[in-house]
């Protein structure tokens, strides 16, 4: 028997798609929200794209009252093709007759379509309304399910909302329709999340962590994702969604290479990248390994926490080329060190970074009077010197004590100082230069 095809669909973001590999028609889509992690713009995209092309979509509201729906909408509310199934105004509304007001006589305010369930507490009702309004639109059919939690206030447990979600999620992808159901994670046990989970064809993680939101595809069945259980950050601007690695590298030129070279020229790790950036860990991993392009605002901000040109990540336009052959003061940039504690030792790199991976680069080193290290401030493999500049040092070397004092060089060719010592009353200044 031949394996019928389901079309894909877009879900309205570009970036989204790719990383999920698409929507396609039947998926039932599970969207676990925490407070202020933006589903609603996720929701307004998918509107947004389906009304386009055309395509009915139908949203189903527990949480909020028919106003509040085409208020937050706005002129996508006023579609003929948007409906709004409400089972809030019976249901958490109480009947109200400040909800009720929205109605006039038996129908909803022009121009929005909005049918009222009258027993929205029975699940029963509510999906015999689903189905009946299915019924009269044609084509491929797209719902907002807003919310499971919802559902689950309203009916009383977890219990009948498992049974609800289990008869309708199979029935939906029968009827060749794509749903999306808001479930606020924290609201809900672990079983039932769990079960919920292995009926979904896709779901979703959103959440938000230091004010910095983050997407994660927990499951995306029957398509080739690379990006399962990878968080990707993301910027939400006046609705807009723009993710931080939007899509993959071609290989041909090595961007990742060259930010990671960057890095750790100032003794960086991936993870103080990511925090000053403001993006993840993982999203800084990704693109040192060129599975991802950063967005264009996440280039300049790598570049800014790098304290770069943007340039430098790119080959031909590096000072030499251009020409120049006398670096200021001002280019020089700091330098992180390896296990040294604050306020005991800093650093600036002389030569720009802009420069790429020269055979020799200097740093001007001052370590504070009193200041200790106990392992040495580099992790170079190869040829180290120092000129000592002002004050005076102590290092260790194979466990021997050595002095030096202004106007001193000190050479290590294969050796690693295990200790250094600033015993003296002054700040002890040190050009070193590493050489690859």
């Amino acid at each position: 028997m031949e394996t019928i095809k389901k079309k894909r669909v877009s879900s309205g973001i570009a970036q989204l798609d790719q990383l999920l590999g698409d929507l396609y028609i039947g998926d039932n889509v599970l969207w676990y929200e925490d407070a202020g992690s933006f589903s609603a713009a996720f929701c307004v995209h998918f509107i947004r794209q389906s009304l386009s092309v055309k395509k009915p979509i139908i949203y189903v509201s527990f949480d909020r009252s028919p106003k509040n729906v085409v208020s937050f909408l706005g002129p996508l509310a006023e579609s003929q093709n948007f409906t709004i199934l409400d089972c809030f105004t019976n249901g958490k509304g109480d009947r109200s007759e400040v909800f009720n007001k929205f109605y006039e006589k038996d129908g909803a305010q022009w121009p929005y379509q909005v049918i009222k369930v009258n027993e929205p507490a029975n699940p029963a009702q509510v999906g015999e309304a689903i189905y009946g309004l299915h019924g009269n639109l044609a084509g491929d059919i797209r719902f907002i399910m807003d919310s499971l939690t919802g559902m689950q206030d309203l009916w009383g447990g977890e219990e009948q909302v498992a049974k609800f979600y289990a008869r309708t999620c199979p029935r939906l992808y029968e009827l060749d329709t794509i749903a999306y159901w808001i479930v606020e994670k924290n609201a809900h046990s672990n079983r039932l999340k769990a079960n919920i989970n292995k009926i979904a064809q896709v779901a979703i993680d959103l959440s938000v962590k230091n004010g910095k939101p983050a997407l994660k595809i927990l499951k995306a069945e029957k398509r080739n994702s690379k990006y399962l259980n990878e968080p990707q950050g993301f910027n939400c601007e006046e609705a807009e969604i723009v993710f931080e690695m939007p899509r993959a590298l071609s290989g041909r030129f090595d961007l990742g290479g060259r930010i990671k070279e960057v890095r750790r020229q100032q003794g960086l790790s991936q993870k103080e990248l990511a925090e000053k950036t403001g993006v993840t860990p993982s999203s800084i991993s990704q693109i040192e390994k060129n599975l991802i392009y950063p967005s264009i605002p996440a280039l300049f901000r790598l570049a800014e926490s790098l304290s770069v040109n943007v340039t430098t990540f790119f080959d031909g336009l590096t000072a030499e080329r251009q020409g120049g052959c006398v670096h200021r003061g001002a280019e020089a940039v700091g330098v992180g060190l390896d296990k040294i504690p604050k306020g005991v030792m800093e650093g600036v790199r002389l030569l720009p970074p802009d420069l790429g991976e020269a055979g020799a680069v200097p740093y001007l080193l001052k370590i504070e009077p009193g200041g200790k290290l106990t392992s040495h401030f580099f992790s170079h493999k190869g040829e180290e010197m120092g000129y000592l500049l002002g004050g005076s040092l102590a290092l260790w070397v194979n466990g021997q004590r050595q002095e030096a004092g202004p106007g001193d060089l000190i050479y290590l060719k294969k050796e690693t100082p295990e200790q250094w010592e600033n015993r003296g009353d002054t700040v002890a200044e040190l050009l070193w230069i590493t050489i690859k």
